[in-house]
């Protein structure tokens, strides 16, 4: 801010005849004292403005915080790549022949941290047996709930709804969601094996943890056939990265299926858009003819 004196100087040669403000500023800087106050209000302003540029800066890319100081997760999230088809690296691949290339399979860069998953012997040809049926035999197909992972990197948006004490996570398809329990300090055991299973949360600094059991062994993680037994245990990490993405990742614990334990790690975008939604993927209907199309009734002559 200018000084009272100086400004009142300004003002003085501002008002003379024949002056304009680049006259009044010279002829006021003549005098030492006004000068100096001129120079320290040039300074404090210069300052000002790069703690107002800074501060912005910052809260452009700060996280979001709740009243609690937690990271604000509240919103509409996506994951974008091709995870959902192949959680390993893939070349592009055909689909159902009736649907040309709108049916193929996309080449993608794998989220599997290490780049490949560690199956056991008999498991690694279970994978490849899912992978020969995927037509029929992958749950999405047949609109069942899509379990943990999957649920994350479909290519649909879902929505988290942050409390204190629990946590909730909705997803578009098939009408899947899930409770995090934030408020158990000792995690109570699923009462029964479910398709996503009993999640119970906690944080660690700014991340989410979130420890998920209690599966019922039929959910795959992708299209290309991967999979889990019951044994399935799923440790999630939400660790915010800005106001509008979300580093995701899942490290996978199956000692039935697996050699060791494995991780996946891919971002979440929040969607921007003022009239983002999680629309319900109602897909039951469409997944009828697939598993009872063989009851149909023939026509008789």
């Amino acid at each position: 801010m200018v000084t009272r004196t100086a400004r009142a100087e300004i003002d003085t040669g501002a008002g003379e005849p024949g002056s304009d403000a680049l006259v009044s500023n010279r002829r006021a800087a003549q005098q030492p004292g006004i000068a100096r106050h001129i120079r320290l209000s040039v300074a404090s302003l210069a300052l000002v403005a790069i703690a107002s540029w800074t501060s912005a800066y910052a809260q452009d890319g700060a996280v979001r915080r709740g009243w609690d100081g937690r990271p604000d997760l509240n919103g509409i999230w996506q994951a974008i790549g091709t995870a959902h088809w192949n959680l390993e690296d893939h070349p592009a691949g055909p689909g159902h022949p009736d649907l040309g290339a709108i049916g193929a399979v996309p080449p993608g860069q794998g989220v599997v941290v290490g780049g490949e998953i560690p199956y056991l012997e008999a498991a690694l040809e279970q994978r490849k047996k899912n992978a020969r049926n995927r037509m029929t035999a992958d749950p999405e197909a047949k609109c069942f709930l899509p379990g943990v992972p999957r649920a994350t990197y479909l290519p649909y948006p879902f929505q988290i709804i942050q409390g204190d004490k629990k946590i909730m996570l909705l997803y578009g398809f098939a009408e899947a969601n899930r409770t995090i329990h934030m408020d158990k300090e000792n995690p109570e055991p699923p009462p029964l094996d479910s398709w996503m299973g009993r999640s119970h949360g906690r944080w660690e600094g700014d991340t989410l943890v979130v420890d998920a059991e209690g599966f019922n062994g039929e959910a795959w993680f992708d299209r290309a056939g991967n999979f889990a037994s019951s044994a399935l245990r799923v440790e999630e990490r939400y660790t915010p990265l800005g106001p509008n993405a979300i580093q995701y990742e899942a490290a996978i614990t199956d000692p039935t299926v697996f050699s060791r334990a494995w991780r996946i790690r891919l971002p979440l975008y929040r969607r921007l858009e003022e009239n983002a939604r999680v629309l319900e993927f109602k897909c039951v209907e469409f997944a009828e003819d697939l598993m009872y199309g063989h009851l149909r009734r023939k026509p008789t002559r």
